[in-house]
């Protein structure tokens, strides 16, 4: 074999490179599998129900932007009812992003205020 740069260890690479109709297949196989269940969870994280960003049936989520990103305040129950009261007699930040998802989740500036 002469010299020549460009097949320098070529002749090693495309015996190792090579594979039968049978490899090709197996090969095909798991390429398919494994985006098939990257598209299913990509579809299920996006149809997908989170229950702690969803503010209904007295459970408020609240979203907020943090330093390191967001983070998420969930109550339900007696929590969510004191923590709405709170954000309906409050000017903060928080407490004005607290009342669209108190009304949401069924706990008005009334219902709390009755107690």
């Amino acid at each position: 074999m002469p010299y020549s740069k460009t097949s320098l260890g070529g002749d090693q690479i495309q015996g190792a490179l090579s594979l039968s109709r049978r490899g090709k297949r197996i090969v095909y196989l798991i390429v398919g599998v494994v985006v098939a269940a990257v598209v299913g969870v990509a579809i299920w994280s996006g149809v997908s129900h989170d229950r702690y960003t969803t503010s209904a049936n007295g459970c408020v989520a609240v979203t907020l932007a943090s330093a390191t990103g967001g983070g998420t305040l969930s109550y339900c129950g007696a929590k969510a009812k004191t923590f709405c009261a709170s954000a309906f007699t409050h000017t903060d930040r928080v407490s004005l992003a607290a009342r669209p998802q108190c009304d949401a989740a069924g706990l008005t500036r009334a219902k709390v205020a009755a107690g």
